[in-house]
């Protein structure tokens, strides 16, 4: 499909939602007077105006006319209230239908019966002290569709930067003593493109800093395409400190493949733009290389890698082999991965002796619930491995649900996250 003919074609589908949606608006408001149901029928289409106006002026207004985050946040308005509003649509269809099989039932019957069974398929005012199934189908679809409106409003007001300390234990039976006990902070999809509010940003680095790990690492996705994106917030992340230092590699947002570029020139000189970024900040990015860490006269290595992700359209830029080259001998290997999917389809294959792969990525889908140990998110439908530990024999990999975001501005239920693990010999 074009863009000229989604451009006609989305605003039809709108306005048809709306449509159905106003049914259930003006059932439930006919017992009120004429002045309150022409109020609030021209708020119902008045906002379905406004709506339809800022998607006309976002389809034509040049891309760098105004920021990406008030692209963003126009997006999110347009897009947050059709989402509940299809909730409503499906309860009302289950009356609709109804109704319909009803009105077929009716024509099998004699005329008595048929008529008395499409009087019930009118919208006539009940009686005072009763509802009818339908009136109750539809107070049920608007009251439903304001729960995912409430729910994702509050997500980009609370969740987006409600940061949580995650602890784990990490026992590995290969590691030397003078490790034991060494604490790694991790944390991962920055996505500083998408923030709005540097103030809580700075809030989550402070989160992470009173931790005081003796250890960071980044795994990927510090921008979602352009590498000035993070300019405003090198200030801000170049105080994760930690006496071991601070360790990065690249994910797929930080190739810049999800937009145009005028030339390759420019492309190649954009991660370029994002890899002087992380040591602007003091970062030790790893490029497909790996770093011999010294504790108390122990040694353990640290591999990091570009991305290699393995799910459809991943992007695959790593090269582990190059990276592994040279650790053989060391009896701990941490690696460094931004994409989960690179696990089963590499690491517990090919590289049996890599203990830990740390990886973030799918960002928990930004939307889930998790109860203690029960968890539920549609990031499982994609992956395998979406947040959280997993083990498989005596390796591991921790997926981190991320730090920013990027899409929906905010999170409800999947919160950003801050991981604090502990290495302890098993």
């Amino acid at each position: 499909m074009n863009r000229t003919a989604l451009f006609f074609i989305l605003p039809a589908i709108l306005l048809l939602i709306d449509w159905y949606v106003f049914q259930a608006v003006k059932t439930l408001s006919r017992s009120a007077s004429e002045s309150t149901q022409r109020i609030i029928a021209i708020a119902f289409w008045g906002f379905t105006a406004v709506s339809l106006l800022l998607y006309v002026i976002m389809q034509l207004l040049p891309p760098d006319s105004i920021s990406r985050n008030t692209r963003t946040f126009l997006w999110a308005a347009i897009a947050i209230p059709y989402f509940s509003k299809i909730f409503a649509v499906l309860i009302i269809l289950i009356d609709d239908i109804g109704r319909f099989f009803r009105w077929i039932v009716s024509l099998f019957y004699k005329p008595e019966v048929r008529e008395a069974v499409e009087d019930s398929t009118r919208q006539t005012i009940p009686p005072t002290d009763t509802i009818t199934r339908s009136d109750f189908l539809m107070k049920t679809a608007l009251v439903v569709s304001t729960v995912p409106l409430v729910g994702f409003t509050w997500g980009i007001l609370s969740g987006a930067h409600d940061y949580r300390i995650r602890r784990i234990k990490l026992p590995l039976k290969n590691l030397p003593s003078g490790f034991h006990g060494m604490t790694i902070a991790q944390i991962s999809d920055i996505h500083s493109g998408s923030f709005f509010n540097k103030t809580a940003v700075k809030g989550g680095v402070e989160m992470l800093l009173g931790q005081k790990p003796d250890l960071v690492f980044f795994t990927g996705d510090l921008v979602n395409s352009h590498a000035e994106e993070v300019n405003s917030y090198i200030d801000v992340f170049d105080k994760v400190k930690a006496p071991l230092g601070v360790y990065s590699t690249l994910g797929n947002h930080d190739y810049g493949k999800y937009v145009q570029w005028p030339s390759a020139q420019a492309e190649r000189q954009n991660v370029m733009n994002v890899v002087a970024a992380h040591k602007q900040m003091g970062w030790n990015i790893m490029m497909d290389e790996n770093k011999i860490l010294e504790q108390n006269g122990d040694k353990i290595a640290l591999i990091g890698v570009q991305n290699l992700g393995f799910g459809p359209a991943a992007l695959r830029a790593g090269d582990l082999a190059k990276a592994y080259k040279g650790t053989e001998e060391y009896p701990v290997k941490l690696l460094l991965s931004h994409d989960p999917t690179h696990w089963d389809a590499e690491v517990n294959k090919k590289y049996k002796d890599i203990d830990v792969q740390f990886s973030g990525h799918t960002h928990g889908a930004q939307f889930g619930v998790e109860i203690g140990d029960a968890k539920w998110s549609p990031a499982q439908y994609f992956y395998k491995q979406w947040a959280g530990l997993y083990e498989k024999g005596d390796q591991r990999l921790y997926v981190n649900r991320g730090y920013g975001y990027i899409g929906y501005p905010g999170r409800v239920g999947i919160l950003p996250e801050i991981t604090i693990f502990e290495l302890v010999k098993a």
